[in-house]
């Protein structure tokens, strides 16, 4: 019996007390009271969680809405269909919207679940227990939401570079940076521990989303409907069968229409079905377990190390004051070189200038590398009670990026004459693109070091990292790299026409400035390559280099082709 107005409890099944009370943190003990009853007699303690991820990531209680698994078919189809497997094009753009589309309907959904942190009470899902439903602290408040949906927008605009640009290694970097702007979008995570948290769960989120959505399909249809999953599966899958079977039996009558729909139709030979369920599979169970993740993100907030036991004073003070004397002795000879004292250094060192180059530069790349990690420890273990402990930290750390920088641009100056000597190679241009992400990333730790707070580091340097990423795309690099190369073969009549052959199509319209026979060598194998892409495989890099191959010759009869291989 309960009273009037009381809200009953469940007694058994995965919505019971015991669910509610895991949810419920014991606070600290009291002490005993006169009247109170023995220790024996107490209640018994919370049994602790088996692991962290299961205290933080409970995961949705209920079923998953019908409307959500259908827009995640709907996407998985979407994308399994517009994929274009051996070249990006625009049906990488389209499928990435189709999945973005999907799991926004999730966290739509997601905001139906209760808030006790804005102070109010929504319903839950169905069959969601009273006490699962809280939310985690932080996890539905503004700032993290508009992360998450920046990080979303910058998994699109990474998969959308796919659609203007040609060159694959390009694209390739772009997924991969996507796979980690994804991660973050769907999970939330911003300390440095819940990022590399967020980078497992995925995995592991596709395989516990599986009875969240049998339960969907089984249970779960919208109150005062009868429509559930199945049926709006049910409808999907007529629909798609029958604007195919039409469209093929449009296509073989009209050769206009067929030309026109020819590329949005798929393939239903067998390689081709067993090809697009491989990629519906695929696609289906990651965005199962990202709307998983969406609907009830893990609480990886809360994942920080525990604090550490401050250092002395000079435990960290000699080894800064020493590095900081190594790195400045090193900045000195670094300002000879890049003011005029080259020759002496080189005649010291016995080398050309070009062997200095590329003998000093990646071990100046792992210096930087090293002394960002050197500055983490160093931040984290430095005692900063007391005024003077502050000060010294800010004036070593500070030191030690401001040397850094000059470090940075001692590499940069070296690539450039390398280049300038060499010729531009895309790992010139990455390499150079990387340094200049060093450099800015000690800008920001000097910023962190004066300010003695670094919460707000871990996103912005993944942040710059990919904004560093897309500028390189914005660049479009391998165009830059045949402008270079043919502006330095027009002052010096050298050039590598064996490496200009094999960049992508994006470099088209910088080789055909080139005089004969050099521009058919470096067209000739760009120019038999080039296909003619389908409707989804629509590239504007390939479409530019086919409009200006059109319009220039290239002979096919050059097979002398003089040029010179380097790095």
């Amino acid at each position: 019996m309960t009273s009037p107005g009381s809200t009953p409890l469940p007694a058994t099944g995965p919505t019971g007390p015991a669910q509610v009370a895991a949810t419920v943190r014991p606070g600290p003990a009291a002490p005993p009271t006169a009247g109170s009853p023995p220790a024996f007699m107490a209640a018994p303690a919370l049994p602790r969680p088996p692991s962290v991820i299961a205290r933080r990531w409970p995961g949705p209680s209920g079923a998953a809405r019908p409307m959500v698994l259908a827009a995640l078919a709907a996407a998985a189809v979407v994308g399994a269909s517009v994929l274009t497997m051996v070249r990006p094009g625009l049906g990488w753009l389209v499928a990435a919207l189709a999945g973005a589309a999907a799991l926004g309907a999730a966290g739509v959904v997601r905001s139906g679940t209760s808030s006790p942190a804005a102070g109010r009470t929504e319903p839950t899902e169905p069959g969601a227990a009273t006490g699962s439903a809280t939310a985690r602290p932080g996890a539905t408040g503004a700032p993290g939401r508009v992360a998450q949906v920046a990080w979303a927008a910058t998994t699109v605009t990474l998969v959308a570079v796919g659609t203007v640009r040609a060159a694959g290694w390009l694209f390739v970097l772009c997924l991969l940076a996507a796979a980690v702007t994804g991660t973050l979008a769907v999970t939330g995570g911003r300390s440095p521990l819940g990022m590399l948290v967020a980078a497992t769960l995925p995995p592991a989120a596709t395989v516990r989303a599986l009875p969240w959505a049998v339960r969907g399909v089984r249970d779960n249809r919208p109150a005062g409907s009868g429509i559930g999953f199945g049926r709006i599966v049910t409808s999907l899958a007529m629909s798609a069968v029958l604007l195919t079977l039409f469209g093929l039996l449009f296509s073989s009558a009209d050769a206009v229409f067929a030309n026109l729909v020819g590329g949005l139709l798929p393939d239903i030979s067998p390689a081709g079905v067993i090809g697009w369920l491989l990629r519906l599979l695929l696609i289906g169970g990651g965005l199962l377990g990202a709307a998983y993740l969406v609907s009830r993100p893990p609480d990886l907030e809360g994942l920080r190390p525990a604090p550490s036991r401050p250092a002395h004073r000079l435990e960290w003070t000699l080894p800064l004051v020493l590095l900081d004397a190594l790195f400045a002795v090193f900045v000195l000879v670094q300002l000879t070189v890049l003011f005029g004292g080259a020759g002496h250094v080189l005649r010291t060192a016995g080398l050309t200038y070009a062997q200095y180059a590329r003998g000093g530069f990646w071990q100046l790349l792992a210096v930087t590398a090293l002394t960002l990690l050197v500055i983490a420890i160093a931040a984290r273990r430095a005692p900063k009670a007391t005024r003077a402990d502050r000060l010294l930290v800010r004036v070593l750390l500070g030191t030690l990026a401001a040397l850094s920088l000059v470090i940075v641009a001692s590499a940069l100056y070296r690539m450039q004459v390398y280049a300038d000597a060499y010729g531009a190679t895309r790992l010139r241009l990455v390499v150079s693109a990387v340094e200049l992400w060093l450099g800015l990333l000690f800008i920001l730790v000097g910023v962190a070091v004066v300010r003695l707070r670094a919460d707000w580091l871990p996103p912005l340097v993944v942040g710059t990292a990919v904004l560093a990423l897309l500028g390189l795309a914005l660049l479009n690099p391998d165009r830059l790299i045949a402008d270079r190369n043919v502006d330095r073969y027009l002052e010096t009549g050298r050039l590598d026409v064996s490496y200009l052959s094999g960049l992508s199509a994006d470099a088209v319209p910088a080789l055909g400035r080139l005089p004969e026979p050099m521009r058919s060598c470096a067209l000739g194998e760009i120019a038999n390559e080039l296909p003619r892409d389908g409707f989804w495989a629509t590239n504007l890099g390939r479409e530019r280099a086919q409009r200006v191959l059109a319009t220039i010759p290239v002979s096919a009869s050059v097979t002398d082709c003089p040029g010179l291989r380097g790095w």
